[in-house]
């Protein structure tokens, strides 16, 4: 009776697990109770072959389980322009994990809030750069003088192996820094700005474990998880984090006149403070508080240094694979600019294989194997499926950067998939590494500019060779995020 009894009950919960649930999604692959597909992107290889395979076999939409969460995944342009682009409202939420209020001490933040509290500081945050020069010439100023101070780092150590990526680590942080607290890391900043790297470095290295990519995105394996493996570490990196942010924060505070708020703020954080004395004096505390400075802080570093000294590692990293694309370039430069002056966004235009080689190494390097998970805000209709809101829904760029009809032989890195049969840069709307939508990357103005100038100015003043150990590796087999190339690499000035 026991044993019949137990079969009766294992029946139904297969039942339910493999149809019931499933029945009114799209169709997609089988999940496993608890784990969902997780499983097939939590190891190495991260998940890209696994999500090309069922686009494949599924088509432009199929449902795709974390833990027991459904998650509608949008793997082609057409369905992502139909949804995110045309119907961009009903995408703006973002899915609210347990492991966020952990990270952040609640919904606060630009990157994993929602509402009224992310529409208010995107718009702000978006605001204050433009103030500050994003796309004038007070930024491309800013990074010019960065580039400046990388030339004279590895000028110094021309024809010995060099470590590439610590040098433009350290100029695109002051490139942040100076837009967020106005002053580079020089001299006696120089500590803060190994302090802060530390800080940066630990996500990729802590959060990518598969066993915290699957505790954060299935509650029951974080309960069932001791303190040490997972909320301790979290609990370690937001003190660590925060205490840094609040120690800048309230320096900084002390530099800033609040008693003048009519007058011109020099970066961010001056204007957010006076922003927030402005709305206090009005009766509102909440909305620009101290502890949305810090989250606000924190999603500006990792945003604009994580990713771009992502970016420019693997450039690199490709180019080092590929002389001839290397060639190429410094081919296109000695006719365009002719000398070492510093190339500037005037000269992109005129660039035009330059261009599709920094397109073509954002394809490839494709960072995110797994896009950030939004959820509707209403109910809707995809593909004649009814999603009710608050579904979690996913607009998979990776996949279509990697669409073979778009990109033929996408695992082949080939810049001239982007220049016409005129010579001139080709448009590709598929190509889309800021991703899509309300919520697209805020820092996509500063961080493309920076690529142009960073290594544009890189490759015309050097040309680079690999170490005795070789190309950098290209693996990507790093758990759930693609981490920064690390490499040493001989440079020789160019005449």
């Amino acid at each position: 009776m026991l044993i019949i009894l137990l079969l009766t009950v294992l029946t139904v919960y297969l039942v339910y697990e493999l149809y019931w649930k499933r029945r009114n999604f799209p169709p997609g692959p089988c999940p496993l109770p608890v784990f969902g597909n997780l499983l097939s992107i939590a190891n190495p290889p991260p998940g890209y072959e696994a999500f090309e395979r069922w686009t494949k076999k599924y088509g432009d939409i199929y449902t795709f389980w974390i833990g027991n969460t459904p998650h509608i995944m949008i793997n082609t342009w057409d369905k992502i322009k139909e949804t995110y682009i045309r119907d961009a409202e009903t995408y703006t939420n973002k899915v609210r994990l347990p492991a966020l209020d952990l990270f952040r001490g609640g919904e606060y933040g630009i990157i994993d809030s929602n509402g009224a509290t992310w529409r208010e500081h995107r718009r702000f945050a978006l605001s204050t750069m433009r103030d500050f020069g994003l796309g004038k010439n007070l930024m491309q100023e800013n990074i010019l003088m960065e580039v400046q101070d990388v030339f004279a780092r590895l000028d110094a150590k021309l024809g010995s192996e060099t470590d590439i990526p610590e040098v433009f680590d350290h100029a695109v942080a002051n490139v942040v820094n100076q837009l967020l607290f106005g002053y580079r890391f020089v001299g006696p900043k120089e500590s803060e700005y190994q302090e802060l790297k530390r800080i940066i470095e630990a996500p990729t290295d802590l959060f990518g474990k598969p066993h915290m990519f699957l505790a954060m995105n299935i509650p029951v394996i974080a309960k069932l998880m001791p303190e040490f493996m997972y909320e301790g570490p979290f609990k370690d990196f937001r003190d660590t984090a925060f205490a840094f942010f609040n120690k800048q924060i309230e320096a900084h505070r002390q530099e800033v006149d609040l008693n003048d708020l009519n007058s011109e703020s020099t970066d961010f954080v001056e204007t957010f403070l006076k922003e927030q004395k402005r709305r206090e004096s009005e009766g509102d505390s909440e909305t620009f508080s101290n502890v949305q400075l810090s989250n606000v802080c924190m999603d500006l570093w990792f945003a604009g240094l994580n990713t771009t000294t992502n970016t420019i590692t693997w450039a690199i990293s490709y180019i080092l694979h590929h002389p001839e694309v290397q060639d190429k370039v410094h081919e296109e430069m000695d006719k365009v600019i002719g000398s070492d002056r510093l190339i500037t966004t005037a000269d992109k235009n005129d660039l035009p294989y330059f261009n599709a080689f920094i397109n073509e190494a954002q394809r490839g390097i494709n960072i995110v194997p797994l896009n950030l998970q939004h959820a509707t805000t209403r109910d809707t209709v995809i593909n004649g499926f009814k999603i009710p809101k608050g579904t979690g829904v996913v607009a998979q760029i990776s996949t279509v950067m990697n669409n073979e009809e778009v990109f033929p032989d996408p695992h082949t890195f080939n810049p001239d998939r982007f220049i016409d049969e005129h010579g001139k840069l080709k448009r590709v709307e598929e190509l889309a590494p800021f991703s899509v939508g309300k919520r697209s990357c805020p820092g996509e103005g500063l961080a493309r500019m920076e690529l142009f100038l960073f290594i544009a100015n890189f490759l015309n003043r050097y040309k680079i060779y690999p170490s005795k150990e070789g190309p950098p590796s290209m693996d990507k087999s790093n758990g759930a995020l693609i981490a920064p190339r690390l490499f040493s690499a001989t440079l020789k000035r160019r005449s």
